[in-house]
């Protein structure tokens, strides 16, 4: 576990990861086991794939799959937003947190090719 935090893709995702699993928890009891299950899980597979890049030789495919699981989030958080879930300042805050950790597996993609 040592290298991973070596990683700053890896120390982003885990801050986003407490805020999104804090967030879902207090969301509406009539979403928890649609929109926020989802939310979860694709937020727990990033951890996941962020950890497999890291010890992976291929790690293109792995990078665009968490640039995936980023974008999917972006929609699933515009979703909470228009229908009251998250307030505007909760939706500024991980929009942000979320284009820069796009930000951040881009540079890793540009840099490996």
């Amino acid at each position: 576990m040592t290298k991973n935090i070596d990683y700053p893709l890896f120390a982003q995702w885990l801050e986003i990861t407490d805020w999104i699993l804090d967030k879902t928890e207090t969301m509406p009891v009539k979403v928890r086991y649609s929109l926020t299950n989802r939310m979860a899980n694709i937020t727990i597979d990033n951890v996941e794939l962020i950890t497999e890049v890291i010890y992976s030789k291929s790690k293109n495919i792995i990078l665009n799959k968490i640039n995936l699981n980023i974008e999917k989030l972006r929609v699933l958080f515009r979703i909470c937003y228009n229908r009251k879930y998250i307030s505007a300042k909760q939706y500024a805050y991980i929009a942000q947190k979320l284009n820069e950790t796009g930000k951040m597996c881009g540079g890793w993609i540009k840099s490996l090719n």
